[in-house]
This record gives C-alpha cells, structure tokens and sequence, in this order.
C-alpha cells in the first residue's frame, strides 16, 4: 500500500487549524492549458508584436545601379613623369668684383633685362674714362697726321718735297688711324666690363634663392653662379613607356580594334601627387625614335599649361596619356567591381529584381571607372551601392538609378520602412 494520499483522502480528511491549504494539481491544469491558449492567441492575432514580420516581411533593399551602355572611350595609359622648365638660366658674375646689392626678392617673378645684382664698378669705370681718353689722343694724332699729308701733297706734286718724306707721313696717319680704331676698341671693352657690373636677368621667369650676399667677392674666370631662374608659366613633363605597351597598341589599332584619335594630336592629363588631376590639359610634343638599351623605355615629352604655378621643375607627376579609343566600349565605376584573385565579379539585377554575381573582364581605369573590355551587354543593370542592405542573398532588390557623390540609395526611406514596427512594440507594451 502507498503511503502518499490520495484524492479523495484530501477531500475527507479533516481540516486542522494548522495545516495549509494547496491548490489541487487537476485545478491547476486546466487553468495553466487556457493561459497558454490565449497566449497563442494573442500572438497570432493581427498587430501583434510578431504579425508584422511572419506576414509580410521585410521589405526589398533598395540598391543603387547603373545601366550598362556602350560609348566611345579613350584608352588611357597612367605613367611616372618628371616636370622640367622650358627655359633655364644661370645668373652668373662676368667680372670680377664685390657684390654691392641685391636687386630682387628670391622666389618673385622677374623680367628680361631687370637689374639684379650690383658689383663694385668704381674700377671698371675708371678703365673706362682710360680707354675715352687713349681714344682722343689717337684721334689727336690722326687729325694731326692727316693734316700734314694734305699739306705736304702738293709740294710733292711739285718736288718741293722727296717722295721717302711724303711716303713717310702717310704712314703716320696710317698708323695714327691704327691707334684710333684701337682705342675705340679698348673703349668699347672698358664699357663692357661697366655694363657687366650690374648683373641682369637674362630671361623672364622665376628666380630662386641666391647664392651670393652682399660682399661676397665674384669671379669672371669662375663664372661664379649668382642665381637660377625658370621659366614656369608653361612647363615640359617627360616620361617613358615600355616598347611592349607601343607595340601592343600599334597592333589593336592595325587589327581595328581601337582607334587613333581624329587629328593625330594625343592630350595629356597631369595627375599630382595627392591624387588630383590639374583641369588644364597638355599636349604630347615628341616621342623619341630611340629606345634605351638599357631600360627598354621610349622617351616621351608633353608641354602643360601652368600659369597658376602648381608645377615646379623637378617634381614628380603621373600622366594619363590618351593615345587611341575604343569606339564602342564600356564604363563601370569601379566600387562596383569586386577584384579577386579569382577574377573581377559585378551583381547584376535580373529580370525578376534579383542580383546574380557575374564574371567580368576589365581593363584600364580611366579616373574612377573601369574600362569593361567583356562580360556585360548594353541595357543590363549592375549594382553600385547598397550592398550592405542586402542581407539574405538573392533577395528580390529594388533598384534605382545611382548618382555618382550621391548619399547611399535608400538612406531616406529607410526610415519609413522601419516606421510601422514602432505600433507592434508600442502595443506589445501596453
């Protein structure tokens, strides 16, 4: 026999005054049954906390896309430059002498002919008062000379006079004009050496720092080099490219595969360091005919346009040269592309909104986008933004058309569509 009681023994067993009182276990079920009933209830009932996201769903993401077209795109080649002056000029001293004044601000523009540096002229000066008056003696003398000559010639017309004696003076005068031209010469020296003693700009451009102070001694048999001014205000870029790149392009344009530009001119785009490109293009002047032995290079130069002085002469640039076009191709800007070392990949919106990934094949970059050399046709949609947004893969997406600066499609209505769960938890709160 058990010992635990039963049922009916709690019925009659007799109350005491001490005992507790327990709700009895088949009471108890019921009651437990029916709570959970009108839990399931209310759980399914329409705006319930968990209705809104077992009925409907979430909604689609929206995703920015871009549709595919074909247009004429220049094949665009990116390599190392450096910039060069077009024209360069060394200041240098051409006399001797101490340096007196310094005429000009270092770093400033300067003209042709402007007054730079001023050297001591006093002896150059004095040298030349020396040659003036060697000159006026001689002339002296020659007038003196020439004088007798013509007085002396009658009377050798008459042998008033011997021939040796008249032959004699025309040598003087001869010699009297020999001296002359001497002088003038030794004068003109003189006031060479004077114009030289103030050193002046041989060009138009910028100048640099200078080399020399005031009271520094300078030599002509030195040429010591006082300066250097540039000519800045259009400046060369030269830069080489591999005789592989030259003649794999020669071929896709004899095979037609591109194309040559119209006018046979090639521009050029100067990119700086920070990444920037200067708005202002240039223009490929010559390609060298020669190929370095050692490097297998062919020289190339470019002329730019610099009248805001962006480039120096030395500085190290990138130049995107254009030197044929692919008459039908494809841009795509690049954060679409996923680059892997299996391969380059895009998502592709199909006809039922859902993205595929797809294989593509790319080819150079052109700014921010990459030339798409196979793997799309004209009219498809690739995605460009709101890859975050798409969380369950091969979900139905809501395309719209993408801008390029534009904020990320989708970020404004994001916000209605998280609207209508704030009900349910306001409900459920209740």
């Amino acid at each position: 026999m058990s010992s635990y009681p039963t049922v009916a023994d709690a019925a009659h067993k007799p109350s005491s005054p001490f005992s507790i009182k327990r709700p009895s276990l088949l009471v108890l079920l019921p009651l437990t049954a029916a709570a959970l009933v009108a839990c399931g209830a209310k759980d399914a009932a329409p705006g319930g906390a968990g209705g809104g996201a077992g009925a409907g769903g979430p909604p689609p993401a929206t995703v920015g896309v871009v549709t595919v077209a074909n247009e004429a795109v220049a094949l665009q080649t990116e390599l190392p430059g450096r910039v060069s002056a077009v024209r360069v000029a060394q200041v240098r001293a051409r006399v001797n002498g101490v340096v007196l004044k310094r005429l000009f601000r270092e770093g400033s523009s300067v003209r042709a002919g402007q007054a730079l540096y001023q050297i001591d002229a006093g002896p150059y000066r004095a040298a030349l008062e020396s040659a003036q008056a060697s000159l006026a003696k001689g002339q002296a003398n020659l007038a003196q000379a020439a004088a007798q000559v013509e007085r002396y010639k009658p009377l050798v017309e008459a042998n008033a006079i011997s021939k040796q004696e008249y032959t004699t003076l025309l040598t003087t005068q001869k010699q009297a004009e020999a001296d002359v031209a001497t002088a003038k010469a030794a004068a003109q020296t003189a006031q060479i050496n004077l114009d030289y003693a103030s050193v002046n700009a041989p060009i138009s451009g910028r100048i640099g720092q200078s080399l020399v102070t005031e009271g520094a001694l300078v030599s002509a048999a030195e040429a010591t080099q006082l300066a250097v001014i540039q000519q800045t205000d259009t400046v060369y870029v030269n830069f080489t490219q591999s005789t592989t790149d030259v003649l794999r392009l020669r071929k896709a344009i004899a095979a037609k595969q591109v194309r040559s530009a119209g006018d046979g001119s090639v521009p050029v785009r100067v990119v700086l360091e920070d990444g920037s490109e200067l708005p202002r293009p240039g223009k490929l002047l010559f390609t060298d005919l020669t190929v370095d032995a050692t490097s297998g290079q062919i020289t190339l130069r470019a002329e730019v346009p610099n009248p805001d002085g962006m480039l120096l002469p030395g500085q190290y640039v990138r130049v995107r040269l254009s030197q044929a076009e692919i008459p039908a191709g494809i841009l795509l800007p690049q954060q679409a592309v996923t680059r892997t070392n299996q391969g380059d990949t895009v998502l592709v919106v199909g006809a039922d909104n859902k993205p595929a990934p797809r294989t593509i094949k790319i080819g150079n970059a052109q700014g921010n986008q990459w030339v798409v050399l196979d793997g799309l046709k004209p009219g498809e949609q690739v995605i460009v933004d709101g890859f975050q947004k798409m969380m369950v893969p091969g979900a139905p997406v809501k395309a719209v058309p993408w801008k390029a600066g534009a904020s990320a499609p989708g970020a404004a209505a994001s916000a209605p569509a998280s609207a209508p769960t704030a009900a349910p938890v306001a409900a459920a709160s209740k």
